[in-house]
């Protein structure tokens, strides 16, 4: 087995876009944790795919919304590989309602697993590499409703801005300790979120996505590998003077 580049731990990486990350940071290099909820069959098909690119792999089931599972995390996976040198705060759920028809607990529900869960990864990470001296990576998943608000999807819309705020403040407070702090916006990837996401949208507003991407400059749909594409830098020494940024992987939705 090759020398480790380090350990990178991966939330919500069991499948779509988390998986696509993993399996990216594995092939650069990295031994790579996953989390995911209790229950999720998928994280040891993950974890084997890490493993076959002759990588270490460390799973770990639980909520990032609870304090205590993601300190359990955190120690878990330093347990297991050794440290944590990148924190991809992937984990999220969707959430497709306008401002008049949401309940304040399914509100509540999407700020807590998408905001809440982003910040005690942030913050627990963040704890980790102070403590380990040498810096690091810290990347959260934002989106490109996070860029322009979405009415069809005001909470997640809501917390996806959150994630661009925290980011960068975040980022200005942990320069001092050579660790940056960005984020990705996707926009539609070929995932089972987006699978939801779009006939959703089809069912309940009368919106086509299929149509939409037709008419921007890259008119097929993104894959979890696109994304992944985009940490791998950001988590490479080549990402070490970009920081407090979120780029958009969303086959040019938003300019910037």
């Amino acid at each position: 087995m090759a020398s480790s580049k380090g350990v990178a731990l991966v939330t919500g990486g069991a499948r779509g876009i988390g998986r696509g990350i993993a399996l990216r940071l594995a092939d650069d290099g990295f031994d790579v944790a996953v989390s995911d909820l209790p229950g999720t069959a998928d994280l040891t098909v993950v974890k084997k795919e890490i493993e076959a690119k002759g990588r270490r792999a460390h799973v770990f089931e639980g909520d990032v919304s609870k304090e205590q599972s993601v300190i359990e995390l955190v120690d878990s996976v330093v347990g297991a590989l050794g440290s944590l040198d990148v924190m991809v705060a992937n984990a999220g759920i969707a959430h497709l309602k306008s401002i008049l028809d949401i309940s304040v607990e399914e509100f509540e529900r999407v700020l807590a697993v998408n905001v809440r869960g982003v910040m005690l990864s942030y913050k627990y990470a963040a704890k980790q590499m102070i403590a380990q001296g040498r810096g690091g990576r810290i990347i959260g998943a934002s989106s490109a409703v996070g860029v322009r608000g979405s009415g069809w999807s005001f909470a997640y819309s809501t917390s996806k801005f959150a994630v661009r705020g925290m980011t960068q403040a975040v980022a200005e407070d942990m320069g001092k300790h050579n660790i940056t702090v960005n984020a990705y916006a996707p926009g539609a990837i070929d995932t089972d979120m987006y699978k939801y996401m779009e006939s959703t949208l089809s069912k309940d507003f009368g919106v086509e996505v299929s149509g939409m991407l037709q008419h921007l400059p890259i008119t097929r749909l993104g894959t979890p590998a696109d994304v992944g594409h985009v940490v791998s830098f950001l988590a490479s020494e080549h990402g070490g003077f970009v920081t407090g940024q979120t780029i958009s992987v969303d086959g040019g939705v938003h300019f910037s």
